[in-house]
């Protein structure tokens, strides 16, 4: 057996004026609202394991219910240890979110955790992402597929911002609004306009060195906002809110019988 697809979320994102792709976050942890929403539409679809109750074998379920759907699904991992950025890349994925990336340094360690020597220093084995030792190329072209977003969410992520950017192998950067908006003395204030003022021009620092930005807009006002700034990933919402607001405001349509 030849190689896998290759990870067409990569190719588009570092297409020169490409388009602006579209992603969801997953939060509930489930094989069957991952792939509900894998079978929406959107570009990426993130199974969230920062703040989302995931472990490995979570992962694992939603990564094989997708399996299929023209969609990338991606994991945003619950922090930098190399170790277990390893296990969740020998499960099947291999579009990674990091958060809270504040330098370059972390950025480097992260590119290494990634990428199998001489590029890295992640460990071999023939786990799933392999189809256990049957995709006999596997290793050989993993580095190339591998496509690693760093998250900036604090005041020192923002001051090393251009030196992130620059570190090769990173592959967008993806401001995360609410966190850095509670670093600056705006606890979960992602949606003030200082802070939209601070996530575009953040947007529009990152698009002039080159890379991609990333970013999370769960408005149309801030999808304009952010895409006109330079954003070219953009997520737009978590099943989590999508499934609170809607069962919400269909009780509220209801007659109060008490």
């Amino acid at each position: 057996m030849s190689s896998s697809a290759s990870n067409d979320l990569k190719r588009r994102l570092l297409e020169p004026d490409g388009d602006v792709l579209w992603g969801l976050f997953t939060s509930l942890a489930d094989p069957v609202a991952a792939e509900i929403c894998a079978g929406a539409g959107f570009d990426a679809v993130v199974i969230d394991a920062e703040h989302g109750p995931n472990d490995l074998r979570t992962i694992l379920t939603q990564l094989q219910a997708v399996d299929g759907y023209p969609v990338e699904v991606a994991v945003r991992c619950w922090n930098h240890d190399a170790a277990d950025i390893k296990r969740i890349l020998d499960v099947g994925a291999r579009t990674i979110v990091v958060p809270m990336v504040d330098t370059a340094d972390q950025a480097n360690d992260l590119v290494a955790a990634t990428r199998y020597p001489p590029g890295g220093v992640r460990g071999v084995s023939s786990a799933r992402a392999a189809r256990w030792g049957r995709t006999i190329d596997y290793h050989a072209g993993a580095n190339e597929q591998m496509c690693l977003i760093a998250q900036i969410e604090s005041a020192i992520g923002l001051e090393n911002l251009e030196e992130i950017c620059a570190v090769d192998g990173i592959d967008a950067v993806f401001i995360g609004p609410m966190d850095l908006a509670s670093s600056l003395g705006h606890l979960a204030g992602g949606t003030l306009p200082d802070v939209v003022d601070t996530v575009a021009d953040a947007i529009g620092r990152i698009a002039a060195t080159g890379a991609v930005a990333a970013v999370m807009a769960t408005s149309p006002e801030l999808v304009e906002r952010y895409t006109t700034a330079g954003a070219r990933l953009v997520a737009v919402g978590v099943d989590t809110a999508l499934l609170a607001s809607a069962t919400t405001a269909l009780r509220r349509s209801l007659p109060d019988q008490r």
